[in-house]
């Protein structure tokens, strides 16, 4: 049994998730709050095993309350605004959900609580859902969510563009597509998936992003161009 906590100042956020929560016989709703300081005395006591985190609440934000904490359990922030998405990532949160949070989306972050709960008594040893290894120069090369700016495909190979430098490994981008997380990374073209959090314009058929200190350009497909305006209104004020 996930012992489980929710913490959020949105009384309506707080009833959807603990009516989710109810449908699923391995988690046990421990408690709700409304904000982080509560949360804070609820977690220290050891009880808590699973967190839905908002982030955007007032005295101290989600991101804060995580930061606070020196064994913090499985996070899995929930928000309105992408843009927060790095950073919660950089904490190793499990799952990052965007509002309003559909039942799917809810039970895929659930999954993976379970999955990294059992690799980890499995193995003992702790790992992150922060990066995943790809092969390149002979190695496998560590790579960050939080350091990619977009990922260009070449036949079999693909690009990973990041802050500093770049990565080519030798797959499809089918495959390391699989690998990221759905709410971080999108595919907008046959030969691009771009980091949401690094979008700053929709510019026509292009997105724009920062590559160098220099606006860059990244074509959107006719087939992605839905799913592309999808997270415009998700993220629109």
């Amino acid at each position: 049994m996930i012992r489980t906590l929710i913490v959020d100042d949105e009384p309506l956020a707080l009833d959807i998730l603990e009516n989710y929560i109810s449908k699923l016989p391995d988690l046990e709703l421990i408690g709700k709050c409304d904000n982080a300081i509560d949360a804070n005395d609820l977690i220290q006591k050891g009880e808590v095993d699973l967190v839905f985190l908002d982030i955007s609440m007032p005295q101290m934000t989600g991101l804060e309350l995580v930061k606070s904490l020196s064994n913090p359990p499985k996070v899995v922030f929930t928000t309105a605004y992408a843009e927060h998405a790095v950073e919660g990532f950089e904490l190793n949160a499990t799952d990052y959900l965007m509002k309003p949070i559909a039942f799917d989306r809810f039970l895929k972050a659930v999954n993976k609580v379970k999955e990294s709960t059992d690799a980890n008594v499995a193995s003992g040893v702790a790992h992150s859902d922060d990066f995943f290894f790809v092969k390149a120069d002979k190695k496998l090369v560590k790579v960050k969510f939080s350091e990619i700016l977009y990922i260009e495909g070449l036949k079999d190979y693909v690009i990973i563009k990041k802050e500093t430098g770049r990565v080519i490994a030798l797959q499809t981008m089918k495959s390391l597509q699989a690998k990221l997380p759905s709410n971080l990374f999108q595919r907008v073209h046959r030969s691009y998936i771009v980091s949401i959090p690094r979008i700053n314009a929709v510019v026509g058929n292009a997105i724009e992003l920062t590559e160098d200190n220099k606006a860059k350009h990244i074509p959107i497909g006719k087939n992605y161009k839905d799913d592309v305006l999808s997270i415009v209104e998700k993220n629109k004020l």
